[in-house]
């Protein structure tokens, strides 16, 4: 599960900084062009969510999660996302919950311990805007969705050499019962809410 922060960025996209020095390379496998690699900023980046609790939202994070993001407006076919999170890493400032989160009547994190996004395909919805369509895995169901998400900026890093870095953020909103969290009584959503909020933000970098 998975929730959205909100970042600012004065600084709006810029296609020719995307296709300035482009190495993108060629996947063997699909024989497709692969996009360019960016490197993610963890310590700058988050996975987030958010559900109900009764009538009040009860924020949270997965402190440990790790993805590949090859992306190039200009090569959409070549770009794709893959993120695996690390379920047990569940942070909502509250050990008993967490706890209770990671135990069988939600995630069981001793059978199924991470959860997976990996894209199918990426296209353009609007300026600075895209959905990526692909396969979200949480416990043992997979399912596709779609989860737009938006390029924030790019710029040259005045802090770095020769590198570039960008922003990124997605949002969606899933059905938690759709993946099986929630078991016997957690399976009613008086209490818990259905619905959960996913807020990924990325900052990401890579050489020019």
């Amino acid at each position: 599960m998975k929730t959205l922060l909100t970042l600012a960025f004065a600084l709006f996209f810029s296609t020719s900084a995307f296709a300035l020095n482009s190495d993108s390379g060629i996947d063997h496998h699909s024989g497709t062009n692969t996009a360019t690699e960016w490197n993610i900023d963890g310590a700058h980046s988050a996975v987030k969510f958010s559900i109900r609790h009764f009538f009040t939202p009860v924020p949270g994070v997965f402190e440990n999660w790790s993805g590949k993001l090859y992306f190039d407006p200009e090569n959409l076919a070549g770009s794709k996302i893959d993120v695996t999170v690390d379920v047990s890493s569940v942070n909502t400032q509250n050990t008993r919950r967490d706890d209770h989160l990671r135990d069988p009547d939600f995630f069981e994190v001793d059978t199924w311990p991470n959860m997976t996004f990996k894209s199918s395909s990426i296209r353009q919805t609007a300026e600075g805007e895209y959905v990526a369509t692909g396969e979200l895995t949480i416990r043992d169901t997979t399912k596709e969705i779609e989860l737009p998400f938006k390029l924030l900026g790019v710029m040259e890093n005045p802090m770095r050499e020769n590198t570039l870095v960008a922003g990124f953020e997605a949002s969606t909103t899933l059905s938690r019962l759709d993946y099986g969290v929630g078991s016997g009584s957690f399976a009613q959503t008086a209490v818990i809410g259905e619905q959960v909020t996913i807020d990924i933000f990325l900052e990401v970098t890579r050489e020019i």
